[in-house]
């Protein structure tokens, strides 16, 4: 797996060379990055995973395919986690993120785009991120901070996506924050391959590494829920006190 990784990372010089003077991807133009997630950084990814895209829309693969592939890999990362097997549970997971980039990709090249579409998306993408962090929490469980740690995180990435979601709901569509899901899923797996490399060099117990991403990633994502809550609490308060007829029960 770290093989694999490694292999993974050293693609980034190779892009380097191939994208001088290319233009940028009108989908990473048009799309908000977040904050830590560069242009440049995802225009690579792009790259890299650009084979996979042209050859599922040669054949004419549906997006939800690849929605389905992503809510498989997510379950199996949560049972390598909760099995101990960290390197494999934290490959897994990146490639669960890779699925994620390629729906929406496949979707838009080959105009296929549809509300049901973006729904299933949105709603997978939270079903594998709670198979990962319950698998984490099984992992942890014979240290009970770092299990409390792994709910922690799993709730702070839940309100993150809600709190944009209730957002969107209401008008406003505010994507800011600094612990998006791209980056939650590279932290973990990045963690997660490298923890046994780490702690045996350190003399660390294994899994501490892991350990402390997952209590950064939920810090972070909690300040992000925080962060959207109040901004887009300022835009609807700035509206007026337009109803809509919603409510907030059962939401």
């Amino acid at each position: 797996m770290l093989v694999l990784a490694g292999a993974f990372l050293l693609t980034m010089p190779v892009f380097l060379v191939r994208s001088r003077g290319r233009t940028l991807d009108p989908n990473v133009i048009r799309r908000p990055a977040p904050p830590s997630v560069t242009e440049w950084l995802r225009e690579w990814l792009n790259w890299l995973m650009s084979p996979l895209e042209r050859a599922a829309v040669r054949r004419r693969l549906a997006p939800e395919v690849f929605n389905h592939i992503g809510l498989a890999l997510g379950f199996v990362a949560g049972a390598a986690f909760a099995a101990g097997l960290l390197a494999v549970g934290g490959a897994l997971y990146l490639f669960c993120g890779a699925a994620d980039v390629l729906d929406g990709r496949i979707a838009r090249a080959r105009g296929v785009t549809s509300l049901y579409g973006a729904f299933l998306d949105s709603t997978l993408d939270r079903f594998a991120e709670t198979f990962v962090f319950l698998g984490l929490a099984w992992l942890f469980r014979g240290r009970p901070w770092a299990a409390l740690i792994a709910v922690f995180a799993l709730g702070g990435s839940l309100l993150v996506s809600y709190t944009r979601a209730r957002g969107q709901s209401l008008g406003v569509d505010f994507r800011k924050g600094i612990m998006q899901r791209a980056e939650r899923i590279v932290l973990l797996s990045l963690a997660a391959l490298f923890d046994g490399v780490v702690t045996r060099r350190v003399g660390w117990t294994a899994g501490t590494l892991l350990a402390c991403t997952v209590a950064l990633i939920g810090a972070g994502s909690f300040a992000t829920a925080v962060y959207r809550t109040v901004a887009i609490g300022r835009e609807l308060r700035g509206k007026g006190n337009e109803a809509d007829g919603t409510g907030g029960e059962g939401v």
